[in-house]
């Protein structure tokens, strides 16, 4: 027994950096570990001559207390098949998600993974998207193998039905949008170049070398006009065809008169045209495009239930149990489901103790206890020992996916309508108009060429582009600012939804609630000697109150518990230092009370005497309380929650009416109430954090995961906010409003260049010089004056 005074809990974990409770247990040289894994790790570490690992960052490991999978599934060559990149006789590609990525340590490791085992050919990281691409000998080391071996290194792959690493259409978009900008930027930087003697008036010195010039500035603009540009004039195209005027319009036109006007004028040899005019439009434009469309890489916000599912489950065939990939469960299988994993599909229990926690599928917080002969719905967690169970749906037809047929998800949220597209359509036709205008000036005073001149010249000056690259420089400055405080876009146009909210509705369980903040005590009388007893005891049980009670008595371990029995859904016993202890429900313990529906209740018994019970009130988000009010004097306040309503008295004076807040709520009863909220006009933001969630964020307007992991399952949704940065919710909201605000006078600023621009062009007396000079510098200014502006209005809001 390890005595209460050599306990020395300020220690450290030498691995990962965690707090060692107990003493001398985990010890390797002069290196004390919190648990076994870590331990472990170390240990191989060292064993292959990679103890470097622990030289570029302090503690650079995570904590290995929960690790320990079962990886039978990756034997399966239909899933094999699936996760593998290439595959020939010898060799194997792969690439792995790993959320434990997090420093310069983890990149090093990583790459040195031949040196953990010869079966690794190469591996490469890619940091920012957390993924691990690995070359392998498919002769010397399986898929499985390679899995564990990540796995007994602290760097467990994230493997799930909807795999998170296979490329999608948005990157390869990203890829192609990044070559298109090199591409302008090399045409760019070349057509300046060539352009200085144009500039500083030496071309008549040199008229040879001019034509030649030109004609090279004539080349460039092809592959940056109709390579690089070339989305532009489909969308201004395809819009023309719906019946619509975005902004792409007026840039595919400046586009294209600007080419046609720099062709005519250099194979005419009539001057010099708008060739750097013209590539440095569509460079600026195509990175205000990049920065419009950036995201996080390391965060998905297209989950649905696959990504929550196992890949494969265990069927039980007559004697024996293998894996089966999960598309192959049929009605009437047997299945085996141990503590901790998922139930893939609705299924009858036919042997073992169900204790299931459905929290994440229909938001009720208390396990559900569930006994032989019953129905057990897809998606709850066992909480308890193993359960064999008959399947009688596939996962197709079971009760969770019905969630998925729901309409909300067949089809696609609507377009975010952002200031831009207002504002184009008008600027396009205001465009047109002084154009065709100030072309017919000139004709009515048989000046044609001035007349074309000016036309083409409108056309080239007015060209939107500071208009374009206002709101994205904006946008992208706020998404970093909302970054930085853990609040995570899907993409740019986000903001400006965010702030048209005028309706919040928030689910209460896991969202409103601190998952790791129930406020505990005790009535009844109870010593420290007591306390330490029922902590022991507490430690060998799975249940979450039992894990609560253990982190808020916070002692370390100091006894073994022997004889231990635990009875799921009522309470656990055992002996714990002679003394007979005994935590659970009064009716586990022969009492004849009344356990109170408003909060969780455990009773304590120690050898056969009543000591009293800890009470455990739920305990809100930080800053909750004040969130609430702050937003009620201004937005429309709801609650829906699948819980059962034992907090509603608490949160009463918070919400404007009683008749605003909703409990024991299905999946399907949040997201009507939302489509009843927006058939009113209401802009709805709905808050959640589970799968009993999913079709009400799809339903919104604005749909906001609140998880304490961005690493971890959460919902579908346009954003994910980490509960750390829950009580920052108004000053997110205050800043989106000042975004906009930015947006209008960045417009304002743009207009202004404009105006000047057209003064010279319906004149017809704009010349090249002075369109490369009010193109970038009206650039600039725009670029400069949108990323100051952001910031100051982030420190106003306190996000600085």
């Amino acid at each position: 027994m390890i005595q209460e005074g050599a306990i020395l809990t300020s220690l450290h974990c030498f691995h990962c950096g965690e707090e060692i409770i107990s003493r001398g247990i985990f010890v390797s040289g002069d290196r004390e570990f919190c648990c076994a894994g870590c331990k472990t790790v170390h240990d191989i570490l060292h064993e292959h001559q990679l103890g470097n690992y622990y030289q570029y960052n302090k503690v650079p490991g995570k904590t290995q207390k929960a690790a320990g999978n079962n990886y039978e599934y990756l034997d399966l060559e239909d899933i094999i098949v699936q996760l593998l990149d290439y595959r020939d006789e010898r060799t194997g590609i792969v690439t792995f998600y790993i959320p434990a990525v997090h420093c310069s340590s983890c990149i090093w490791l990583l790459e040195h993974l031949y040196q953990l085992h010869p079966g690794v050919q190469k591996s490469r990281i890619d940091f920012l998207k957390k993924q691990v691409s690995v070359n392998f000998d498919i002769r010397k080391i399986s898929l499985r193998e390679l899995v564990e071996l990540l796995t007994s290194v602290g760097y467990e792959p994230l493997i799930s039905l909807n795999d998170v690493v296979k490329k999608s259409k948005a990157e390869r978009t990203e890829s192609g949008l990044a070559a298109r900008i090199a591409v302008a930027g090399f045409c760019f930087g070349n057509v300046m170049l060539l352009s200085f003697p144009d500039y500083f008036g030496l071309s008549q010195l040199e008229s040879e070398y001019s034509r030649f010039f030109g004609l090279l500035n004539l080349a460039f603009c092809v592959p940056a006009a109709f390579y690089s540009g070339k989305d532009y004039f489909f969308s201004a195209w395809n819009n023309l065809r719906a019946g619509r005027l975005n902004l792409d319009f007026p840039l595919a036109l400046g586009i294209a008169v600007m080419f046609i006007r720099t062709a005519y004028e250099v194979l005419l040899q009539t001057g010099a045209g708008f060739a750097d005019t013209l590539c440095g439009l569509v460079f600026f434009l195509l990175v205000g495009r990049w920065m419009q469309q950036r995201t996080f890489h390391h965060i998905s916000f297209e989950r649905d239930y696959r990504s929550y599912f196992p890949v494969a489950v265990t069927r039980i065939e007559g004697s024996g149990e293998r894996p089966v990939p999960l598309a192959e469960l049929k009605q009437g299988d047997r299945i085996r489901v141990r503590c901790q994993e998922i139930i893939p599909a609705d299924a009858i229990l036919l042997k073992g103790d169900g204790e299931i926690d459905f929290s994440f599928v229909t938001g009720e917080s208390e396990p559900v206890k569930k006994i032989l002969g019953e129905v057990v719905y897809a998606g709850g967690r066992q909480l308890g020992s193993a359960l064999e169970m008959e399947v009688l749906k596939p996962v197709s037809q079971s009760y969770l996916t019905q969630l998925w047929n729901n309409e909300a998800f067949a089809r696609n949220k609507p377009h975010i309508r952002t200031f831009s597209d207002t504002a184009s359509k008008y600027f396009s036709i205001v465009l047109l108009l002084i154009a065709f205008g100030s072309a017919g000036f000139w004709l009515i005073n048989h000046q044609s060429d001035k007349a074309l001149a000016a036309f083409t010249a409108v056309l080239i000056i007015a060209c939107p582009c500071a208009l374009a690259l206002s709101s994205p420089f904006t946008l992208a400055a706020v998404t970093g600012i909302f970054d930085r405080n853990k609040f995570y876009l899907k993409n740019t146009a986000v903001v400006e939804q965010l702030a048209r909210i005028d309706t919040f509705v928030f689910d209460k369980t896991g969202t409103i609630t601190s998952p790791e903040g129930a406020n505990l005590r005790f009535t009844g009388s109870i010593d420290e000697e007591q306390r330490q007893w029922i902590s022991d005891l507490c430690r060998n049980s799975g249940h979450p109150l039992s894990r609560e009670l253990v982190r808020q008595l916070g002692l370390p371990l100091r006894y073994r518990a022997e004889q231990y029995t635990e009875k799921i859904g009522r309470g656990i016993s055992g002996m714990v230092n002679g003394n007979h202890v005994k935590l659970g429900s009064s009716a586990f313990l022969g009492l004849p009370l009344v356990d109170s529906s408003e909060h969780s209740s455990v009773h304590v018994m120690v050898n056969d005497h009543y000591l009293g019970s800890f009470i455990i009130h739920q305990q809100w988000r930080s800053g909750f309380k004040d969130l609430l009010l702050r937003l009620g004097t201004w937005a429309d306040l709801h609650l829906l929650s699948g819980d059962q309503d034992r907090d509603k008295q608490q949160l009463v004076p918070y919400f404007e009416s009683a008749r605003k807040m909703h409990f024991g709520q299905s999946p399907q009863d949040k997201l009507d109430y939302i489509a009843a909220l927006q058939q009113n006009g209401n802009k709805v933001l709905m808050f959640g954090d589970g799968l009993n969630d999913s079709g009400a964020l799809k339903q919104s307007d604005l749909g906001v995961a609140v998880t304490d992991n961005i690493n971890n399952f959460s919902p579908g949704c346009e954003a994910i906010l980490d509960g750390a940065s829950f009580g920052k919710i108004p000053q997110f909201i205050q800043q989106a409003k000042d975004a906009v605000k930015i947006i209008h006078m960045s417009f304002g600023i743009s207009l202004s260049y404009n105006a000047v621009g057209l003064y010279f062009a319906t004149q017809g007396l704009l010349s090249p010089l002075l369109a490369a000079i009010l193109m970038p510098l009206s650039t600039i200014t725009i670029i400069s004056f949108t990323t100051v502006a952001a910031r100051m209005y982030a420190r106003k809001n306190h996000l600085l």
